[in-house]
């Protein structure tokens, strides 16, 4: 498989400018979204109160953010992978864990008299991260490999 990455050069430009635009999500994310915990978890956060947040507006930005760092993933995903049936299943997964990490995080956020921190730093770092797609290919390397 990765031989034949290397031989074919728009395939690698491509997966190139879809990492730098992960980069790029990353880089100007203040500039992109709203998030006022982006502040809040850059420094000592364990012993300050929750920042105050618009509900609506924090939602559309993790939606945002998410929506294309998944984009960029599942178009990461087909060209390692060449294979439809990989990004739609990954398509399914990326949707699902987006409805429950949303669940989770905000049912934290509001239904907790003192939310725990730490699972909320987690919860959003799994929404504004392509975490899932440092997981997912090295899953269908093996699998390929498995096969």
């Amino acid at each position: 498989m990765l031989k034949e990455i290397r031989k074919d050069r728009k395939r690698v430009l491509l997966l190139f400018l879809a990492i730098l635009g992960l980069v790029f999500v990353r880089a100007f994310e203040n500039q992109l979204f709203y998030d006022p915990f982006l502040q809040f978890f850059k420094y000592d956060y364990q012993n300050k109160p929750l920042p105050s947040f618009n509900t609506v507006k924090l939602f559309l930005g993790l939606f945002f953010r998410y929506v294309l760092n998944t984009i960029l993933s599942l178009g990461i995903i087909y060209l390692l992978f060449k294979q439809l049936q990989l990004v739609k299943f990954s398509a399914l997964l990326f949707v699902v864990l987006f409805v429950i990490l949303m669940l989770l995080f905000f049912g934290v956020l509001h239904f907790s008299k003192q939310p725990d921190y730490l699972v909320l730093f987690y919860l959003r770092r799994f929404l504004i991260q392509p975490l899932f797609l440092v997981l997912f290919i090295p899953a269908f390397y093996y699998q390929q490999m498995v096969r």
